[in-house]
């Protein structure tokens, strides 16, 4: 099992041999061969290559914490930065009982290429607590929260590494880490992490900002290839802030939400969903299962839904070769980071599905977290508006990038968006050269 691996082995380069316990490809194996992938194109940089494929820094720590009851329970921990050349590290904290080292390692590489490829003067950092968070009081996850960010506080800060929300944090853990962190070097230091409540210098248009760069880079993607939103039908994996607020711009567009799948189940409706509606009851009732006005989607019927746009954004790994071959889409955005496996990513060029993928697509919201920072640094804010059409500018502008890089190279958009935020991140490197 991999969560038995001892830290040297993970972080010495030989997590190229891991995978799940189920046999699947790991995380970061998927990360690897996508580094593979882009190499040949980038020239004399290749010589830095080996770069790419090892984190610079991961730690490990203990959390442990007095529970209600009196008891003490340890948690672990992790923070990694994967590369630093371009800037501070920048990446989410995620929740969650599957949390492993190779994981977080996989999704601060991404971070790092996602930075990169949106031209952000961040390097690739994240972190998590494996826990199921729904099994703590407020007053557990706030004090599991702030022993965590005292761990990890000797590599965090405004010019070292930025946190921000993932897989089941949100702006109140921000807050309590700004706070803890703040508290523990004598002066409020509200940089520190993004994602914030506003009142604490959180950032308007930051909830929605990563479904909102869904539906931006969807919007841009599917201009090219001459399908029209208004009309086309949706298919969406998770419908939280990222999948939901994507659904609910695509629907705004004209576009019909036909089916949508989280954990609870999956739901159909061939005319189209009533996002707000359905919007509602996973406000009430914690996710789709149990909506009304909708079939039920039983297994893998999922992923054989007819539609021309599939959104998955849930977790990473999550599209298959079998899933792949059996789509009934002309187009996959990806929400979520690293949900396509490198196997599948084949299958959907070969049947000439377009993927945009994760560092491009999913980009909304840690570019409105760079917007935070910015407005933090400051102590000016802007409104929502200003926000969004920034927003829209440069992750309109990135895009534009990768389409050109890969019409030029003739490779699909993921290794375009490799080769564009590769180049980068090995130019930084390059011109910063080797200390000592």
């Amino acid at each position: 099992m991999r969560e038995n691996l001892k830290q040297h082995d993970l972080v010495s380069g030989q997590a190229q041999t891991l995978s799940f316990a189920t046999g699947h490809e790991g995380p970061w194996q998927t990360y690897l061969a996508q580094v593979d992938r882009v190499v040949p194109y980038l020239g004399p940089l290749a010589r830095w290559a080996e770069t790419l494929r090892r984190p610079k820094r991961a730690l490990i720590v203990d959390v442990p914490i007095e529970m209600d009851d009196g008891s003490v329970r340890h948690f672990e921990g992790f923070r990694v930065q994967h590369n630093l050349s371009r800037g501070p590290g920048k990446g989410g904290v995620r929740y969650h009982p599957d949390v492993t080292l190779e994981e977080v390692m996989a999704l601060s590489a991404w971070m790092t290429v996602k930075n990169a490829a949106v031209g952000l003067p961040y390097g690739g950092a994240k972190g998590g607590i494996r826990v199921d968070p729904a099994q703590l009081s407020r007053k557990e996850l706030e004090r599991m929260t702030r022993r965590y960010t005292s761990e990890i506080g000797i590599i965090i800060g405004p010019q070292q590494d930025i946190p921000a929300p993932d897989v089941n944090t949100n702006p109140q853990i921000m807050a309590w880490m700004m706070d803890t962190y703040s508290m523990n070097i004598g002066g409020t230091a509200t940089g520190v992490v993004t994602g914030k409540p506003v009142q604490l210098g959180g950032s308007l248009g930051r909830v929605k900002a990563t479904g909102r760069g869904v539906f931006v880079t969807g919007r841009e993607a599917a201009r090219r290839i001459g399908l029209k939103l208004e009309g086309a039908r949706v298919a969406v994996q998770g419908f939280g802030n990222v999948g939901g607020v994507a659904a609910e711009l695509f629907a705004a567009a004209g576009a019909k939400v036909v089916a949508v799948q989280d954990h609870t189940g999956g739901i159909y409706k061939a005319d189209g969903l009533d996002v707000a509606r359905l919007s509602a009851h996973v406000q009430a009732r914690h996710g789709v299962a149990g909506y009304a006005d909708a079939e039920v989607l039983q297994g893998e019927e999922f992923w054989g839904v007819d539609c021309e746009i599939l959104i998955p954004a849930a977790l990473e790994g999550q599209l298959t070769q079998a899933r792949a071959r059996g789509l009934k889409a002309r187009m996959v955005l990806e929400g979520a980071n690293g949900p396509t496996l490198p196997g599948a990513d084949d299958v959907l060029n070969e049947r000439g599905i377009l993927v945009v993928p994760d560092v491009i697509c999913n980009a909304g919201g840690v570019t409105v977290s760079y917007f935070e920072w910015v407005q933090d640094f400051s102590s000016f804010f802007w409104s929502e508006d200003e926000i969004n059409a920034r927003l829209d500018k440069i992750l309109g502008g990135a895009f534009v990038a990768i389409w050109e890089t890969a019409d030029r190279l003739k490779v699909p958009l993921r290794t375009a968006a490799f080769v564009v935020a590769c180049e980068r991140v090995l130019e930084a490197r390059a011109e910063r050269g080797l200390y000592p």
